[in-house]
């Protein structure tokens, strides 16, 4: 009941979830291909699994992709599924943050900026991997949306209301493929030690922290073994379902 065998995409890869959720399904026997536009990223994952236990770093295939790209997504998961001859799951991950400011100070191109990477590359992704999952009669597609589209963060609607977006689209795909063998569903992360974090203010970054109920944020190793149960098939009932992992915050 692992994903032995099979072969996975991780959008965002070689970020701090990312390369967490790699290294799990690596773990497990998958074959993971960690799509990031960070070439330098994706160099400094791969030196990293090389000190993994096991044969792990073997199992890790770097793309550069741009997600928000829909003719070059629609390549590189034609090249995904031409190398392997399978694609069994699918995270989409890849995520950007921004400074806080109220929705009346938004500049129109972060606004698209957010919207790009956070649903328009989850959608292209789910557009072109779907049919390969369909045909196989089988595949898991978690998507990594967050807390903050479920009770949307002042100063952060950009965000939150793509986050948000992907909730809903999480929700219709899973109940359009629930007869398929393909399952959707969703994590809702809160304050994660990534990246992102670095790229919000200190006082906002402590807003957040103030809502966790277990007072501290959240490890990417964490929100992986969550994603690892969603992308196995040991989930085989769940699907257009949103599972949380807030340290207590969630509100539905």
């Amino acid at each position: 009941m692992t994903t032995e065998g099979q072969v996975a995409i991780v959008t965002g890869g070689a970020g701090g979830i990312g390369s967490a959720v790699a290294r799990v399904l690596a773990e497990d026997g998958a074959h993971v291909i960690c799509v990031d536009r960070d070439r330098d990223a994706l160099d400094g994952l791969a030196e990293r699994a090389q000190g993994w236990d096991g044969d792990l770093a073997g199992r890790i295939e770097g793309v550069v992709q741009d997600i928000g790209d829909p003719e070059g997504v629609a390549a590189c998961v034609r090249g995904v599924a031409e190398r392997h001859g399978r694609i069994d799951v699918l995270v989409n991950n890849a995520g950007i943050s921004g400074p806080a400011r109220p929705v009346w100070e938004v500049p129109t191109d972060y606004w698209h900026d957010i919207f790009r990477v956070h649903i328009h590359g989850t959608f292209y992704f789910m557009r072109e991997v779907i049919p390969h999952m369909t045909a196989a009669g089988y595949g898991r597609i978690v998507n990594v949306t967050s807390v903050a589209g479920k009770e949307g963060n002042p100063n952060s609607a950009a965000y939150s209301a793509a986050k948000a977006a992907a909730i809903g689209l999480t929700k219709s795909a899973g109940k359009e493929l629930a007869r398929t063998g393909v399952l959707v569903n969703a994590v809702t992360p809160t304050v994660i030690e990534t990246r992102l974090v670095e790229q919000v203010t200190p006082s906002f970054h402590e807003y957040l922290v103030s809502k966790i109920p277990m007072g501290r944020i959240g490890q990417p190793a964490e929100v992986a073994e969550l994603v690892r149960f969603l992308a196995s098939p040991r989930v085989s009932f769940s699907t257009g379902a949103v599972f949380d992992i807030s340290g207590g915050r969630a509100t539905y």
